[in-house]
């Protein structure tokens, strides 16, 4: 019986976070950007293994939303490559959230993923994570000051 609680829980949550991500529709098609039905339902799978590998609670479909909403003027994100970059882009800021011990907020995290993936990455996925957060991560998990900095020497020339 809880099974069955539990169950009719998760699906009002997933049709309320459905609705959310699908009105961010509105918005997309100014970009020529526009999530189907199912790329809704792959976007919701992959936040919820993300949320489960994690072990973060989330609930509503804000987080997905503001990621949406944040990267679809991209140069770098076309209706080819829409569903699975924005798919890739939720799995990383899951992961970089713990990674980053939640000093970085959400808001902030998702702007700085944005920026570098504009910017420094020119659309690479791999690039953002691997050099940029994972040098983040570094930095504050190190204790450096400017966790931004690409430097990792910064702190011990600022100490000289």
């Amino acid at each position: 019986m809880e099974n069955n609680i539990v169950s009719i829980s998760d699906l009002f949550v997933s049709k309320e976070t459905f609705l959310e991500v699908q009105k961010c529709n509105e918005k997309t098609l100014e970009y020529g950007l526009k999530l189907s039905a199912e790329d809704i339902n792959i976007i919701l799978q992959t936040r919820k293994e993300s949320l489960i590998k994690t072990g973060r609670i989330e609930l509503g479909g804000e987080l997905i939303q503001k990621i949406i909403l944040t990267f679809c003027d991209s140069p770098y994100i076309s209706q080819y490559n829409y569903i699975e970059t924005i798919d890739d882009i939720i799995e990383t800021f899951y992961y970089y959230k713990n990674e980053t011990m939640d000093e970085i907020g959400d808001e902030d995290l998702i702007n700085l993923m944005k920026n570098y993936f504009d910017n420094e990455c020119q659309g690479s996925l791999d690039l953002l994570k691997y050099k940029y957060l994972d040098n983040i991560v570094h930095n504050i998990k190190y204790g450096v000051k400017n966790y931004l900095s690409m430097n990792e020497y910064e702190d011990e020339e600022d100490d000289k």
